[in-house]
């Protein structure tokens, strides 16, 4: 069975790692959100993509939910001995990586090139592919100190402000004039099942689907098309999912989630505690699955992603 996942931030890497425990890696692509990329140091850092690539190759930091495990710093020291903004924490293996792309890039190499080489060089046999080889940057107006606005990029605001600062709008800059990656609409196109991993709708998935023909894609495959709810009882499982969507005027449930998706999400996977807004996404044409969604270790990766393997079925049945 052919997956291809949308994927950002650390609830898409557990899934992502759960997924490749129950299917062959080989016949899993995923999409990874590019819209949090920034400039650390003169260096190009694709922190969702790198996310995806380091849980699929075994080495990312579970404890974190991002970097390499038994990462070092001394770089870092270093840099901030030297007067530099040490805000965004780069390892120094990690580094690596950064290095890596940031003069493939120079050298006029793609972005979904780039990506396909670092994955292979870690071992990884899944498909990894940038939403875009253009620039999309996700950027979030914010109340200022000073009871003005001012404009965060995504890393900004949820790295050096730690998403404590009041959101009033998101934008998606670059992404009215990029286009999918090679691969990207390929990928929806001939899957047998899409999954949107349970990342945030608004920052992880929104530039996704804010790349031009991606959504379309979406409503077009002949492949079901499931999602996995970020939200259980009316809160985020992690980060700030909740305020990204209550600035974007949705609703922190399941509900706001499938708005979200709308028209093309055909089915989410909620929590069994969730079951109250069963009406509501069945009056949005949404089918409700219930698993438990809260993924604390490689077992409970597993079982979510079998699941989500099973929709398919389910829904096959259903019609």
């Amino acid at each position: 069975m052919r997956i291809t996942a949308l994927a950002g931030g650390t609830g898409a890497a557990k899934l992502l790692r759960g997924l490749v425990a129950c299917l062959d890696p080989h016949d899993l692509t995923v999409i990874g959100n590019t819209g949090d990329d920034t400039e650390v140091w003169g260096l190009h850092v694709s922190p969702d993509l790198d996310t995806a690539t380091y849980a699929l190759a075994g080495r990312l930091d579970v404890g974190r939910g991002w970097g390499l495990a038994d990462e070092t710093f001394r770089c870092l020291e270093a840099m901030g001995r030297l007067g530099e903004e040490t805000w965004f924490n780069l390892g120094d293996r990690d580094l690596a990586t950064h290095l890596y792309r940031t003069r493939r890039l120079r050298d006029g190499r793609p972005l979904s090139a780039i990506t396909g080489e670092i994955a292979r060089r870690l071992g990884v046999t899944a498909r990894v592919l940038p939403m875009s080889d253009e620039p999309v940057r996700t950027r979030v107006r914010a109340a200022g100190a000073d009871g003005g606005d001012v404009w965060l990029t995504f890393q900004e605001y949820f790295v050096r402000e730690r998403a404590k600062v009041e959101v009033r709008e998101v934008a998606f800059d670059g992404a009215e004039s990029a286009g999918p990656a090679p691969g990207v609409l390929e990928a929806i196109h001939d899957a047998d099942l899409v999954v949107v991993c349970p990342s945030n709708p608004v920052t992880s998935v929104g530039p996704i689907l804010a790349v031009p023909g991606i959504a379309r894609a979406l409503d077009a495959t002949a492949a079901p098309v499931v999602g996995v709810s970020p939200i259980v009882g009316g809160a985020a499982v992690s980060g700030p999912a909740g305020d990204l969507m209550r600035a974007r005027g949705l609703p922190v449930s399941p509900v706001g989630v499938a708005r979200a998706y709308a028209p093309w999400l055909d089915a989410l996977v909620v929590e069994p505690g969730d079951r109250t807004f069963e009406p509501a996404l069945r009056a949005a044409r949404v089918t409700p699955l219930y698993a438990s969604i809260v993924m604390t270790d490689l077992q409970s990766e597993a079982a979510l992603a079998a699941a989500v393997l099973a929709a398919r079925a389910q829904l096959a049945r259903a019609c």
